[in-house]
Parts: C-alpha cells; structure tokens; sequence
C-alpha cells in the first residue's frame, strides 16, 4: 500500500463535467503560453525598436536554436507530465513521485550537456542556422545568455509541467505569468536604461526564468502534498526513463523537425530573397505572430492532457471523446481568430515591430501567407497531442511528422525553385491543409476502434 498521503490528487479529473474541467485546466494553460508566447515576442518588439532590423534577422537565425532545446525539453517535461497524469489516475502514488525526481534528474542532465556542447561551436552553428556576418554579432550576444542558462531553462518548463499534470494548473500559470512579468521589468532596464542592447534582453529572459525556478522548488517542497521534492526519489530508474523518452519522443520530433525546418526556411529566404537579412526577419516577425495563436492552441492541449490522461488510464474511454470534441472546438475558435487578423491587419501588427516601411510590406504579405489554414494547423496540434495523452506514440509520431518532413520540408525545397521567395511562403499552408486532413482521418479511425463492438476495455 502506498505510503503517501492522497492529499492533492487530482481525482475530479475522473468524476467532474468535461466543460467544468477544461475551464479549470485549460485556462491556466492558455494564460500561461499566451503570456509566453507575448513574452518571447516583447523580446522582439524591444529588439526591433531599440536595437534594429538587423537585430530582428539575428534573433530570427537564433530561433532553431531553441527549437532545438525546446526538444529535448519538451521530451522530458512532456513525457513526464503524461506519464504522472497516468500514474495518478492508476492510483499508482509512489510511482508517480518518483517519476517528478527522475523528471528532475533528466533536465538537469540534458541541459547542462545542451548548453556545454553549443557553447563550443556557436558561431559555426549560427552560421548554419542561417546567420550572416552582419547579423551574427547579434545571434551571438543572445545565445551566448541564454545557453548559459540553459540548465535554469530546462528546469522550470520541465517542473512547470509536472505541477500542471499533478492537479496545480493554477501554480503552473502563475509561475509563467511571474517570468513574463519580471521579464518586462527586466528587459527594458537592461536594453535601454543600461544600454545592453540585445544580449540584456536574454539576461532579462535567464534572471526571469531564476526567480519562477526559486517559487516553483519552495512550491515542490512541501511535504503535505502528494507531488513534493523529496530524498529517494532522483536516481534514475530504466522503466521510468524509458517511459518518459517513449512519450516524450513525439513533441521531441516535433521541435527536431520545427528546428530543421527554420533553417531550410532561413536559407531559402536568404537564396531567394531580394535582401536576405530582410526576408529572415520577416519571417522572424510573422512567425513570432503567428505564435501567439499555436502557444494558445497548446494551452488548450496542455489542459486536455491531464484530464485524457487520466481518464484514459482509468479506462473511462466516454470522458476521453468527450475531451478531445471539445477541446478542438476551442482549438478551432482560436486559430480562426488568428487567421482573421493575420489576413486582415498584418500591416499594423507588423508595426509595432519596426518602423521600417520594407520590412513592415514584406512581414505583411509574409504573414498573409502563413495564415491561410491556422485552423487546420490547430486541428493538427490538438490530434497529435491527443495521441500522445492516450499512449498511442506511433500516431502522435506519425503526425508529428507529416507536417515537417514528409510535408513542409520537400515543399520548402521544390517550390522556391520555381517561383521564388513566395515558394518558401507558400509552402507553410500547403503543409498545414494537407496534415490537418490527415489528422482528421486518424482521428476518425481512432473513433471507429473504440466504437467497435470487439474493442476490448
């Protein structure tokens, strides 16, 4: 019998209204990510106006870096938070703590290895990723910050999901909301009262980060919870991790991928653009916009991933349906909105980023383009998420995939070839129109096994 108070555990996931429990879940969720999302692009909006376009374009060549890392963190953090949300609805308490120490253990392994090994070839890799030798002092001053605290970055997102899938939605918003805050603080001080330019906007970002890590481990210490930070719970055990990586594997390919698809994104702006630097830090732009609507959306699948988690461990298959219909509703509404004003304002959105009138026309048409079928983008996100709640990690792989490497990345290297810079545009709603279809069908299919007489319960 289990030794640990039941105290905290989230057992309304099983028996409360889905309506009720996605308000209650999903809402932190999104409060959080939007105020990521807004943070990461206050970054750019205080880059481009106090330090330049070029600065933009530089920031822009950093981005598959911290896809990069954001993929090994979200394999971790994502993979543990399933993985506990599953524990919890078993009733497997012990197992469930243990799985936050190991969580613990793994970021703090892979983030320390992350930033060592960038920091030794970082020019070379900015390079690579797309920077030019105007741009590369920029790129160079903010991740030289950031991967320093690389180690620091990796443990709040992977602690933020563990108190989010443990019945502490509330805790894991308010720990974002605090980073965002310190980060508006911070980031104007540094850039333009200090006259630290873009490498103050990622100390701004890692001092930010410093001070939610301190709550969130005060928060974990409590030894009246069920989920706390304990002796006995860190060395890491092979059933465990492999459990962890297993899940995690999917959201791992799906920034892999996003980070393989930035820099062929890059390189072709930089190809077929009348100004490369330019035509980065349009995308850089349109892409932080654009942004805002995917975190949203993740917010959304963020809340949904406990309760179908849960659910589905306690095998009440009707709640699991049940969750993923509504949640692609919100999903649906969300990215709808996105669409609407990336079509129908991308001229004023663009200006609060620069007052330059180039950049500002190309950002415009950038972001016209990509937002063609957000909705479809959305649906994708919900059904790969949904897969990976539920265990079923090759589907959830699979469309992880489809979108990046079987869709966007071919497209992204044959249509400009053609027609130019608009190809390296045009090739993002096309991937989205065609995986978001693929989504639905699997979804569809997932629907029909359950609904059969044969499945077994």
């Amino acid at each position: 019998m289990s030794k640990i108070s039941t105290k905290g555990v989230p057992t309304e996931l099983g028996t409360e209204k889905i309506s009720k429990l996605l308000m209650l879940y999903a809402i932190p969720a999104i409060i959080a990510q939007t105020a990521s999302s807004l943070y990461h692009m206050i970054d750019s909006i205080f880059i481009g106006q106090g330090v330049g376009a070029l600065a933009i374009s530089g920031l822009a060549t950093t981005f598959p870096f911290m896809n990069l890392s954001a993929a090994f963190g979200a394999m971790i953090g994502v993979g543990g938070a399933t993985l506990i949300s599953v524990k919890l609805g078993q009733r497997d308490y012990d197992s469930a703590c243990t799985i936050l120490g190991n969580l613990v253990t793994l970021n703090v392994i892979v983030g320390l290895t992350f930033g060592g090994v960038s920091l030794l070839f970082l020019d070379d890799i900015l390079f690579f990723f797309g920077a030019s030798e105007a741009t590369l002092p920029y790129a160079r001053d903010f991740m030289e910050v950031v991967l320093y605290g690389n180690l620091i970055t990796h443990l709040y997102l992977g602690i933020n999901a563990a108190l989010r899938a443990s019945g502490h939605p509330k805790e894991s918003m308010y720990a974002t909301i605090i980073t965002v805050v310190c980060n508006l603080l911070l980031a104007p001080l540094f850039i333009y009262a200090l006259g630290w330019g873009i490498r103050g906007a990622a100390l701004a970002t890692m001092l930010s980060q410093v001070v939610t890590l301190a709550w969130q481990i005060r928060l974990l210490s409590n030894p009246n919870e069920l989920m706390h930070l304990r002796k006995g719970i860190y060395a890491l055990r092979a059933r465990f991790v492999k459990g962890i990586l297993g899940i995690g594997l999917s959201p791992f390919l799906i920034n892999a991928a996003a980070c393989i698809v930035v820099i062929i994104i890059n390189k072709g702006l930089r190809m077929y653009g009348d100004n490369g630097d330019m035509a980065i830090a349009s995308y850089g732009i349109a892409n932080r916009v654009i942004f805002i609507f995917v975190m949203v959306v993740l917010g959304v699948t963020q809340g949904m991933q406990p309760i179908v988690g849960y659910n589905f461990g306690a095998r009440r298959y009707d709640r699991v349906k049940e969750t993923l219909k509504q949640t692609m509703m919100w999903a649906a509404a969300v990215t709808f909105v996105g669409f609407v004003l990336c079509e129908g304002i991308p001229e004023l959105i663009s200006r609060a980023f620069t007052t330059d009138a180039t950049l500002i026309a190309n950002t415009s048409k950038g972001m016209r383009i990509s937002a063609m079928f957000l909705v479809l983008a959305g649906v994708q996100m919900v059904a790969t998420n949904f897969f990976q709640s539920i265990g079923r990690v090759n589907k959830s792989i699979f469309l992880s995939l489809t979108r990046q490497v079987l869709f966007l990345i071919p497209l992204l290297l044959i249509l400009p070839q053609y027609i130019g810079e608009n190809g390296v545009w045009l090739s993002i709603p096309i991937a989205d129109l065609i995986s978001g279809i693929l989504a639905i069908i699997l979804l569809r299919g997932q629907f029909k096994e359950w609904n059969t007489p044969t499945f077994v319960k």
